[in-house]
C-alpha cells in the first residue's frame, strides 16, 4: 500500500491504495464518486471515461499511481450544478435511454470539444465512436454535440 495525493474535481485528496489499483475503483470506493461507471474493465467500452489533465482516459485502465501525476475530472466535476452546455444539450435532445454509458459519453465529448470547439459532424462522429452505447443512442449523441458546437459552447 502507498499514499497518493490526487486532485479530483479541483479538490485534493489523500488516498491509500496499491499503486496498480485502477483509478475507477479509487473514485468509486475511496471517494464515493459513483458517476463514473464500471462496464468492461478493459478500456474498450468507455463508460468509465474521465479527464486526466483535460484528456479523456479510461479510468479502469489508468492506475492510481499514474493518475496521481495530473488533475482528474469526473462527471461530478464537469459542472457544479449540471448546467454544462453538453449536459443541457443531452437533456434538450433526450439523449439518454438507459443512461449507463452517458457519463462516459459526456466526458468524451467534453474533452473532444475542449480541443476542437468548432468540430464538424464527421469529426464529432469519429471522436464519439470510441464510447459504446448498448441502447444505440448514437444519433441523439451526435445531434447533442452538434448543437453545442452550433451554439458556440464547444470551448
Amino acid at each position: 500500500m502507498a499514499v497518493f495525493q490526487i486532485e479530483v474535481n479541483g479538490t485534493f485528496y489523500e488516498v491509500t491504495a496499491q499503486p496498480e489499483t485502477p483509478l475507477l475503483w479509487v473514485l468509486r470506493e475511496n471517494l464515493g464518486l459513483t458517476g463514473t461507471k464500471y462496464s468492461c474493465g478493459i478500456g474498450q467500452c468507455g463508460s468509465c471515461t474521465v479527464h486526466l489533465d483535460d484528456r479523456a482516459v479510461r479510468s479502469c485502465t489508468v492506475t492510481i499511481e499514474d493518475a496521481s501525476q495530473g488533475a482528474i475530472t469526473t462527471i461530478e466535476g464537469l459542472s457544479s450544478n449540471g448546467d454544462h452546455p453538453l449536459q443541457r444539450a443531452w437533456l434538450d435532445g433526450q439523449v439518454p435511454q438507459c443512461g449507463y454509458c452517458q457519463p462516459g459519453q459526456l466526458m468524451q465529448a467534453a474533452a473532444f470539444l475542449k480541443a476542437n470547439p468548432v468540430a464538424t459532424r464527421a469529426e464529432i462522429a469519429q471522436a464519439m465512436k470510441v464510447i459504446l452505447c448498448r441502447c444505440g443512442t448514437y444519433q441523439r449523441i451526435l445531434h447533442a454535440v452538434e448543437a453545442v458546437v452550433a451554439q458556440g459552447g464547444g470551448a
